[in-house]
This record gives structure tokens, sequence and C-alpha cells, in this order.
């Protein structure tokens, strides 16, 4: 790298962008390549810049730019793409409604290595299409290509970044209680899965009220299972009182119970099971109070075929206390996140 003082660099070509901040915009002032004209003195000299690099290529030496590249060409992630290198760094958008998967060892491998920087939403993130999923640059101008190559090494066989998207759902809803059955309260849980299934490539097959009778709730549920049901839903009957029979009909299916209860508030009596490869959740009464619970954290990974296990629900724990804010913000917030290492 060569440096210039500004005032003799007319006719030269910018190695880089330079950014400028003035006020509350931040952005490109000069792109890469531009040839500076006598016009633009003042207007550099104005962001700070009084010299300007001049790359004479080296060999094993690799720009910015084409690091940004070479960086977005080894992650890539279907239903994603990535823009073009601006500022010296590459963005990763995605085209698609998902669950972005972040291979956090493999990540924070990479960014062990020199001059490489990574950075990603967090693992098992539900997002939008639009949604910024992760930015990749080095620190200097300039790096030493063998960085490049080693980060290409460890991702030639495993994925760093996924995006999977939602799958489609065929759910039957299982509402249980005496209450309810008989009329003598109206049900509330109806219209909070009915509102959670419609942000999710789903068809609600049934929705059916039991009384409280082990046989009436497990034969409900075979019901479904025999019309093409691929997730099923209990609510209600899910806390230690002798009369919630809701988990005993479960496992009177047959199910295989994950667990009974998870260390994250509100919905931490929720249930997760698995007839064979159908979910199964069984939901508490927090959901029908407030609009974000356990419930709302398991959603996306089912719709994205993930398979929950004990581990992971345990590994909700460091962050699973929600804040309750008034206006709820979730998934931007620290409740409810995966932090799994894979």
């Amino acid at each position: 790298m060569k440096k210039i003082k500004i005032q003799d660099a007319i006719g030269r070509s910018l190695c880089h962008d330079i950014t400028e901040m003035n006020g509350e915009f931040k952005g490109v002032a000069f792109k890469r390549g531009h040839i500076i004209q006598a016009c633009d003195i003042a207007h550099m000299l104005r962001i700070g810049k009084q010299h300007i690099f001049v790359w004479e290529a080296q060999a094993g030496e690799i720009h910015e730019d084409d690091c940004a590249r070479r960086m977005a060409a080894m992650a890539l992630v279907e239903g994603a793409h990535y823009t073009e290198p601006a500022e010296g760094k590459v963005l990763l958008i995605a085209d698609k409604r998902g669950m972005f998967r972040v291979n956090r060892q493999l990540l924070s491998k990479i960014n062990s290595i020199g001059d490489i920087t990574i950075c990603t939403l967090p693992d098992h993130y539900p997002v939008e299409a639009g949604a910024r999923l992760a930015s990749m640059r080095i620190v200097p101008l300039v790096t030493k290509e063998e960085q490049i190559l080693e980060a290409e090494q460890l991702c030639r066989d495993t994925p760093l970044l996924r995006l999977l998207p939602y799958r489609h759902k065929k759910v039957g809803v299982i509402i249980t209680g005496s209450e309810v059955y008989h009329g003598r309260i109206q049900d509330r849980f109806e219209p909070v899965v009915r509102d959670k299934m419609k942000q999710y490539p789903s068809e609600i097959v049934g929705i059916t009220v039991c009384d409280d009778d082990l046989d009436l709730i497990a034969g409900a549920a075979r019901a479904y299972l025999e019309k093409g049901a691929d997730f099923l839903i209990f609510t209600g009957g899910m806390s230690v009182d002798p009369d919630d029979l809701t988990p005993t009909a479960i496992r009177q299916l047959g199910a295989d119970i994950v667990t009974h209860g998870v260390p994250a508030q509100p919905g931490n009596m929720t249930l997760v099971a698995y007839l064979g490869d159908i979910p199964i959740l069984g939901i508490p009464g927090a959901a029908i109070k407030l609009p974000t619970t356990v419930f709302d954290v398991l959603l996306p990974q089912i719709f994205a075929g993930e398979r929950i296990r004990k581990e992971d629900l345990v590994k909700l724990a460091d962050g699973g206390l929600c804040q309750m804010c008034k206006s709820c913000h979730w998934p931007n917030c620290t409740f409810g996140h995966f932090w799994l290492g894979k």
C-alpha cells in the first residue's frame, strides 16, 4: 500500500470505498474505482481524508472486496442472497421466511483466523423475508490470501449458515377441561391457537373440546391422526393438579415425552412430546394471557422441521425469563433463544 497526499492524488483511482458520516448520514461518499477529480479535494478534506492509499498488488495478497466475495461464496445459503461488496463488506439477506441456523463452533473457528470477521443473527432465529442474516468482511484493506483459503477449507464439507423454510403442517387441536366442555366458562384457547397458526403454513384439520376424561382426550387425538394430522396441540390440563389429565392422555397415545416443564417463563408447564415424527405440544394457560410464551418459541422450530430435544430446552434457561415489556418485541429480545453450538 502506498500513501499519497490527497492534493497529489488527482487522476488516481480509489482502491477502497470511502465512508462519510455527517449528522444522521453514514454511507459511501466515494466508491472503489472512483477517479479523483480536482473538485473532490474539498469534499475529501471535509470528511477527514488528507491522504489516500494506492494498492500495488503483491503476490499472495487479496483486496477486501475480493475477500468479501469469496467469503460469500464459501457460505452460500439456499433461500437467501448476498449483496455486492460495499465499504468492504457483504450482507446476507433472507429471500423468504424461515428459521436461521448458524454453526456456532465453525463460526468461532473462522473468526479466529487473522483479519476475518463474520457476524450473524443468533442460531435458531425466526426471520422474515428481507431480514439481514449475516455480514462479512476483513478488517484491513488487504490481507494474506492464505487466510481466506483456510476459511474456505473449513467450510468445504460443513455449511456455516442455513435458512430452513417453514413446512406445511396439518394441525389437530384438543382443548381440555370440564369447565369448558360443560359450558361453564367460555374457551379462550381456540382464538389464540388459530391466530398462531395463521403465522405459519398450516391447516387446522379440527378443534375438539374434551371433558377431563383420558379416553375422550386420547380418542380425539387418534381421530386427528387418522385424518392425517402431523402436529397435535393440546391446551389446558397441564398443571400438577390431580384433575389435569392431559400429560397422561398424551402418554396413553404412546408418545415419547421429551419434557413436561421448560426452564422459561411464561410457559413453564409446557409439554413437548413426539409420536414417531409427529410433534405434540401441551400448552399451559399462560398462552391465553400473554402475547409471547414458550409456545411462540417452539413453533418456529417445529415448522422448520427441527426435532426438539431435552438438551435444547435446558439451554433456554439462559435468557428464559421474559421481561414482560409493555410492547412485545419478540423475537428481537433476549427471551427464548436457543444458544446452541452445533
